[in-house]
């Protein structure tokens, strides 16, 4: 998972192996997988939170990312799903947005970059139907 953070989001601070880890040990930590990507879904009190989506950049546009959002999106044991995008990054909202999830805020520099300025987090929320992508 680590090398597949790592070369899906160059510029960003990559996920280390042990965060990875940490996070998979602790409560209410789901994970979703194919040999091309991945997604981590948090499940709390009837909301879950995509914690991040990956994946290998080799196998963009190939329908993966939709395929990871279908599967925890219809397996959540939650009411509401949120999450937070980096506001430069136009696929990734348009897969977002596609699956239901729409603006909901913003946190101004919220992600810092390797090479460039900060960049804003656009908060995302969707409606789900327990067990049913919405």
């Amino acid at each position: 998972m680590a090398r597949i953070h790592a070369r899906a989001f160059p510029h960003d601070r990559s996920w280390s192996e042990d965060e990875f880890k940490a996070l998979i040990a602790g409560p209410h930590v789901s994970t979703y997988a194919t040999p091309q990507g991945f997604a981590l879904i948090r499940a709390v009190a009837g909301e879950a939170e995509l914690l991040t989506l990956a994946v290998d950049p080799d196998h963009h546009r190939q329908g993966h990312a939709r395929k990871l959002m279908r599967i925890w999106m219809s397996a959540a044991d939650a009411d509401e799903a949120f999450l937070e995008v980096a506001a430069d990054n136009a696929p990734a909202i348009s897969l977002y947005a596609a699956h239901g999830f729409a603006p909901a805020g913003r946190r101004t520099g919220y992600y810092t970059r390797k090479d460039t300025a900060p960049v804003d987090a656009l908060l995302m929320r969707a409606t789900l139907t327990r067990g049913h992508e919405a």
